[in-house]
């Protein structure tokens, strides 16, 4: 079944009336010098302020930030947004209780309704994922926390319960990034929760750069082993980590993502270890849930020249066209980020210099990162948020800055990339995680960005749609409700688009789960063929464009 939905008037203000011309020309770009970006937080009353607990005694967890949460709670068709927020780590009482927020979307306005809905989470949280755990047709939600976890099931009303003790999926670990992830196909969400390290206060070292006081690297820490919740379908979980072959490595994870890598037809899961060498995880795909892991052998584990890199956020999109979803990883300062190009063989390529984001981010300290098509060219461009550690970095570095500028790679056809100078994302503040979204549903994606000690940052897409685009809803019936590992292609002329929907990814964040298609000045989509993760596959042909098509499940 499919239905169209008609395109919703813009009401965070006017459209352009004209061509905003962009600093950036390429030759691949046509539809790409009439974007640009607004910062709205203010405009949309989103008064969140980030607490990191810091106190002077550079504890380890004080610098890693939170994640971003788009999603549409209330299914009214639009995205809300969920922030999360850290907490005071020596438990010292303050008039003022730090807590994760909900803000609804109401069209001009973000409403704050986290006392309504019940998802005032106080621990000290990281993360977030969203999926409908129990296929009831509300998206549910999951916080990463330093301590137990929270899982709230959504109950259609504007509510949520913390469900989180019956279904039995706290945890009580450093965790950072999670996953709701059908691993075996049988139609219910599982759960992969990747943890950091062991960290206690009590036993927190020091460390010193030049007899200088800064926050400790993950080398002085042990690891600590990521899991996974198989999902009982009778609305608890139970932890097969190790016999699914997840328990080998304790690997100081961050940011995770899942795809289909290798087209198999399942998911596979990729997790970017901070300092160790990163997980491929691949998916076997029979009854008892076997992972293999794989990164080394397919080229993913190490840089280029051998090293483990400080893994932080993750991402997957096919940048070339090519029916492949590639990687992106985000590393330490004066390491450049990680772009890996899939080979179609096992194996990737490192391509981060030859595609032209590899001396750009080696000054940077970069965390939430994806490939999103923001010009609607039909070629996915790359965003990365940055941010360092020590707020005392300068006295230490002499190009080191701790407020950084975000950046913006648009496509040059898949080719390359080449960074675009926008006022509004080059604003320098100290970010982490990163969702992407069409906020205010009028065809382009925008942005929010997390900042430590600090608002957050809601970047509108001011012109994006002057190209054509088709968006995505899938609606699984025999498959998970939210279709989370279902994969979309989308023919138009001689371009040939893969998108998958996907439960968290990034740095610890949740993109909206509706899949966006640029189309460039194409009028019509020739076909577009979804692949659920139950096997069955539906083909759609000649589909106007400018819409939400909103498919279910045959």
């Amino acid at each position: 079944m499919m239905c169209y939905k008609k395109l919703k008037p813009r009401t965070f203000g006017l459209l352009l009336t004209g061509v905003v011309f962009y600093a950036v020309l390429y030759p691949y770009g046509p539809y790409a010098d009439s974007i640009r970006f607004s910062d709205i937080t203010a405009e949309l009353g989103v008064e969140f302020r980030h607490v990191n607990g810091e106190s002077g005694q550079k504890y380890f967890i004080e610098p890693i930030g939170s994640g971003v949460v788009l999603f549409d709670f209330d299914n009214d068709s639009d995205l809300d947004l969920y922030l999360i927020n850290g907490s005071d780590l020596l438990g010292r009482t303050s008039s003022v209780v730090p807590t994760n927020r909900l803000y609804r979307n109401d069209g001009d306005t973000f409403t704050d309704v986290t006392t309504q809905a019940a998802v005032g989470d106080t621990g000290y949280g990281l993360g977030g994922c969203v999926g409908d755990y129990n296929n009831d047709g509300f998206t549910d939600l999951y916080v990463t926390n330093y301590g137990l976890n929270v899982l709230y099931r959504n109950n259609g009303d504007g509510t949520f319960t913390d469900v989180t003790e019956s279904t039995g999926i706290a945890g009580n670990q450093f965790s950072s990034g999670c996953a709701f992830v059908d691993i075996d196909a049988d139609g219910y969400l599982d759960l992969y929760v990747v943890n950091y390290v062991q960290f206690d206060l009590e036993t927190t070292p020091e460390c010193t750069r030049q007899g200088i006081r800064t926050y400790c690297t993950p080398e002085v820490l042990q690891g600590a082993a990521d899991i996974l919740y198989r999902n009982s379908g009778d609305g608890t979980f139970i932890d097969i980590t190790a016999e699914a072959g997840i328990s080998g490595g304790n690997g100081k994870g961050l940011g995770v993502v899942c795809g289909d890598v290798d087209n198999d037809g399942d998911v596979d899961i990729f997790v970017a270890n901070d300092t160790t060498p990163n997980f491929l995880y691949l998916n076997a795909s029979d009854a008892a849930i076997k992972m293999t892991e794989d990164a080394l052998f397919a080229g993913v584990a190490l840089s280029e020249e051998g090293r483990a890199y400080s893994g932080m956020g993750a991402n997957l999109g096919d940048f070339d066209n090519d029916g492949y979803l590639d990687i992106v990883i985000t590393n330490f300062q004066d390491q450049t980020n990680s772009l890996y190009h899939n080979a179609q063989s096992g194996f990737f390529n490192e391509v981060s210099f030859a595609k032209g984001i590899g001396e750009k981010s080696l000054r940077y300290l970069a965390w939430g990162v994806d490939f999103v098509d923001f010009n609607n060219d039909r070629w996915l461009d790359l965003f990365v948020a940055n941010g360092h550690l020590d707020d005392n970095i300068a006295e230490i570095d002499p190009i080191g800055t701790y407020a950084q500028p975000n950046q913006l790679f648009l496509s040059n056809g898949g080719v390359s990339f080449e960074a675009a100078a926008d006022a509004a994302i080059a604003v320098q503040k100290v970010s982490r995680g990163t969702a992407f979204g069409d906020i205010d549903n009028d065809g382009d994606m925008d942005i929010v960005v997390s900042n430590l000690k600090d608002t957050p940052t809601v970047l509108r897409n001011d012109g994006g749609n002057a190209s054509q685009w088709l968006q995505v809803k899938l609606i699984g019936t025999h498959c998970n409700r939210d279709a989370i590992g279902a994969r979309v292609v989308l023919v138009s002329g001689d371009v040939t688009q893969t998108r998958e929907v996907k439960s968290g990814s990034g740095y610890l964040s949740q993109n909206d789960l509706r899949l966006h298609f640029g189309l460039g000045n194409a009028t019509r989509v020739d076909t577009l063929t979804v692949r659920w993760l139950c096997g069955k596959v539906q083909t759609l042909q000649n589909i106007e464009t400018n819409r939400v098509l909103v498919i279910s499940e045959e």
